[in-house]
């Protein structure tokens, strides 16, 4: 296995990345896209280490798959400022992306697929009208737009905050649900691209249009066929969204919802919490989650067709 570094000319910046290759040239190849924040290449974050798409990069890499994953914006070596970007800034730095895949001479063109993590799974989402790809991936991707998205996690949250946090809430007559509405309707009524809450600073320019963005409508323009897979513990995305993106698509479609898997692609025993995240980042990734994006990858890069739709 062989790692080099990249840089991806984007909007009058540079992003870098790392391709990942093994085996015969020219190899089929996918481009990987992490999930939302300031997120390196790697997909690690300060507070916490994902380690997603090192992972998935090494795993195709022993199937003679490339890849190419980078740092986002103002993170890792890119340049550019992380709070700045919005969602459609990091949708055209994922097409810059891909386009300096598919132009490296490791790599056959025809064969690139887009696996995408959260809303790396938004950005492949609307990637997928692409048809010169071989296919998208999307990885604990939601259908619904932010703004639904964001409701429905503080309910599934809100249950698993520690007792003790419950109850303060309740004696404070604080609802988590009403709160996080009222601050999305202060986000919205923003017209700069960074404000402060609560004295932290936030990127509303990217909430903003992820709040709009509608990802089964862009699935509806897939020319190109489609995995997603989402763990039914998923507490960020909901896990009967993969029956929404099945309807949307209209290219071969295969969905898995897998049992224990959580929103980080790990498995988790016990009930569904964030409170869990900082000890499952401490396992690898769920061997399913692997062996299906690998075989699937590997699947569609050699041919670029295939039929029907699945559900798993």
């Amino acid at each position: 296995m062989t790692e080099t570094d990249i840089t991806i000319p984007t909007a009058g910046l540079e992003l870098r990345g790392t391709l990942t290759t093994a085996g015969p040239d020219p190899a089929p190849a996918a481009l990987l896209i992490s999930g939302s924040g300031p997120i390196d290449r790697d997909s690690n974050t300060k507070r916490l280490r994902l380690d997603v798409m090192a992972q998935i990069a090494h795993h195709l890499a022993a199937e003679g798959i490339a890849s190419l994953r980078y740092d986002k914006r103002g993170v890792g070596a890119s340049q550019g400022d992380y709070h700045a970007a919005g969602l459609y800034d990091n949708i055209a730095d994922a097409q810059a992306a891909c386009a300096v895949l598919r132009d490296r001479p490791e790599i056959d063109a025809d064969r690139v697929v887009v696996i995408g993590h959260s809303e790396g799974a938004l950005i492949a989402s609307e990637l997928a009208a692409d048809a010169d790809l071989a296919g998208v991936v999307l990885l604990a991707g939601a259908a619904q737009n932010g703004k639904a998205v964001l409701r429905w996690q503080a309910r599934q949250v809100a249950p698993t905050l520690p007792k003790p946090v419950q109850w303060l809430m309740k004696l404070l007559r604080q609802d988590l649900v009403r709160t996080q509405t009222k601050r999305l309707e202060k986000i919205e009524a923003s017209t700069d691209d960074v404000i402060r809450m609560q004295f932290v600073k936030l990127n509303a320019k990217w909430f903003r249009e992820f709040m709009a963005f509608e990802p089964a409508q862009a699935l509806q323009r897939a020319a190109v066929p489609v995995l997603a897979i989402t763990g039914s513990k998923d507490i960020q995305v909901d896990p009967a969204d993969i029956a929404i993106m099945e309807r949307a698509v209209s290219t071969p479609f295969t969905g898995h919802v897998l049992d224990d898997l959580t929103h980080l692609l790990r498995t988790e025993a016990g009930p569904a919490s964030v409170r869990t995240y900082k000890k499952q980042v401490r396992r690898p990734i769920d061997g399913r989650v692997l062996e299906l994006i690998t075989e699937w990858t590997a699947n569609h890069a050699r041919k670029r067709n295939g039929a029907g739709h699945g559900m798993g």
